[in-house]
């Protein structure tokens, strides 16, 4: 017998027996569905399982986290989205909540003993902007729902080292445990389904922003704004200074917000130098049925995703696209943009009149230290077409100085920087997508991964480009939820939900009763 770890035969086989398994020494655990991740693609998934009539038992959730929102938590914090600021998911997109309601803002409005939530969704969009909920809010309402379905029981802490198909059907996952938590190193879990929900398959950086750091050794003064760089506004309080701030998303958008209230809650003298690739001063789009709001470079949108991506005609049209089409479709909807905030409106505005908010519109060349160390400089080819004017020197060229530069262009990394994702596409027959992400179908089953009667399904960012386009959400993991329950209960694993068992599981819901 081996020591418990993987063999070179194991690493190097697409397919594993359970005698090559046996012979490495690694102890084989049976359970009917596995899920990869342990964070929130995870959890609604099991949740749904659980009100469908699984047992914990019949469950093991693989990851790290002890909690599912503990990696979305981190991520939201850092980019200066903490527990009382609000999200981007709108009222109804509710992940402990498979049916919605009551949704987060009725639940606001009971708690605060107020209708201003109430009735900002009733005249929104067109009286007032969409209603978001709390980060905290999100967080509470999933913990109070770990606790009713017994997710902790279905738990397995560790790292996810691989996935394999069994000769004969099903699939092998190999987890690495915490040290000393186990008697091998690894442990199997031998399953007929499994799910991955990985999240983010990494933090990007833009390409002179890395060749920065790995030429430099520094990443202090160059940061991704979903690192954590909180040393960034200490520094600014202990000396005036100067932010380039890169992105024009929600997170930018955040990222400004905090600057700018500490410089007015402390008096700061920081300065903002906001670099734009591309620059919307108006209303743009196709045609006057598919255009958004832009002004000062920012283009606006409620969420991600329009509406219709979750249950409208853009849903609908989605799942009939194929290849080239498909990806043309994404291209049209997926352009950086962020909500109507009216305070960092205000804020902005104060900042261009007083001169502390500065714009450039270009691309960013190269990025040096400045000549005292104290910062850097970048070099930026200014756009020629932007709709302002822009000084530069003969080559099209500025030079652009700040102490710090945050970027902040957002976590979308290749899905091959994720070892998990890359073992998959291969050793398990999975493919890429039209916008280079992981292939699924309709009831996100990784296209060509089926073994026998097993299947394994995948659903989050890394399905991006497939025949639901939200799936970055909320909202779009509980329909990825929703489409891979459904089509296990049609394999027999679970009980399909029924109008019946639906009124009766969103009763024990309210009463905060288990599952049965």
């Amino acid at each position: 017998m081996g020591g418990g770890d993987l063999t070179p035969e194991l690493i190097d086989s697409d397919f594993w027996t359970d005698a090559m398994v046996e012979a490495a020494g690694i102890p084989i655990v049976d359970v009917p569905f596995v899920t990869v991740g342990s964070g929130i693609g995870s959890f609604i998934t099991v949740d749904y399982l659980r009100i469908c009539g699984v047992p914990a038992e019949a469950i093991a959730v693989l990851g790290p986290q002890d909690v599912p929102w503990h990696s979305y938590e981190y991520l939201t914090r850092v980019s200066q989205i903490p527990r009382g600021e609000r999200l981007r998911s709108d009222s109804a997109s509710t992940p402990d909540n498979i049916w919605g309601f009551p949704s987060y803002a009725v639940r606001e409005a009971w708690a605060d003993r107020t209708f201003a939530p109430l009735w900002n969704v009733l005249v929104e969009p067109i009286f007032a902007n969409y209603y978001t909920p709390k980060a905290g809010q999100a967080f509470e309402s999933m913990a109070r729902e770990c606790d009713r379905i017994g997710y902790a029981r279905s738990l397995r802490q560790g790292q996810v080292r691989m996935i394999r198909r069994r000769v004969g059907g099903d699939y092998f996952t190999i987890l690495t445990p915490p040290q000393g938590a186990a008697p091998t190193k690894r442990i199997a879990y031998r399953s007929r389904w499994v799910h991955v929900a990985i999240g983010y398959p990494g933090i990007r950086l833009l390409p002179d922003l890395q060749a920065f750091r790995e030429t430099y050794r520094d990443a202090s003064k160059v940061v991704n704004a979903y690192e954590s760089h909180e040393h960034v506004y200490q520094a600014l309080q202990r000396r005036p200074g100067t932010v380039m701030i890169r992105g024009a998303g929600i997170v930018a958008s955040r990222i400004l917000q905090r600057l700018i209230d500490d410089r007015d809650r402390f008096g700061l003298q920081t300065q903002i130098v906001h670099l734009f690739r591309t620059y919307a001063d108006k209303p743009y789009g196709p045609s006057i049925f598919k255009r958004r709001k832009a002004s000062h470079g920012w283009t606006y949108q409620g969420f991600n995703y329009p509406k219709s991506a979750w249950g409208g005609q853009l849903k609908a049209r989605m799942r009939k696209l194929e290849g080239h089409e498909r990806a043309a479709a994404y291209q049209e909807i997926s352009s950086t943009n962020t909500p109507i905030r009216a305070n960092w409106q205000r804020q902005l505005e104060r900042g261009r009149t007083q001169g502390w908010y500065r714009v450039a519109v270009g691309t960013a060349e190269s990025l040096v230290p400045a000549p005292n160390g104290a910062g850097v400089v970048a070099t930026v080819r200014v756009d020629p077409h932007a709709p302002m004017d822009q000084p530069h020197r003969p080559d099209g060229t500025i030079e652009l100085y700040a102490d710090y530069v945050i970027d902040c262009t957002g976590l979308e990394a290749d899905v091959r920087e994720h070892r998990l994702l890359a073992d998959l596409l291969d050793h398990t027959g999975a493919g890429i997508n039209p916008v280079g992400r992981m292939d699924v179908d309709r009831t996100f089953e990784l296209i060509g991964t089926r073994n026998g009667a097993g299947r394994l399904y995948a659903s989050g960012s890394a399905t991006l480009g497939g025949y639901f386009p939200g799936v970055d959400t909320f909202l779009g993991l509980q329909i990825a939820g929703l489409e891979i329950v459904d089509d296990l209960a049609a394999q027999g694993f679970g009980r399909k939900l029924t109008p019946a068992r639906s009124v009766a599981q969103w009763w024990r819901w309210m009463n905060r009763r288990g599952v049965d």
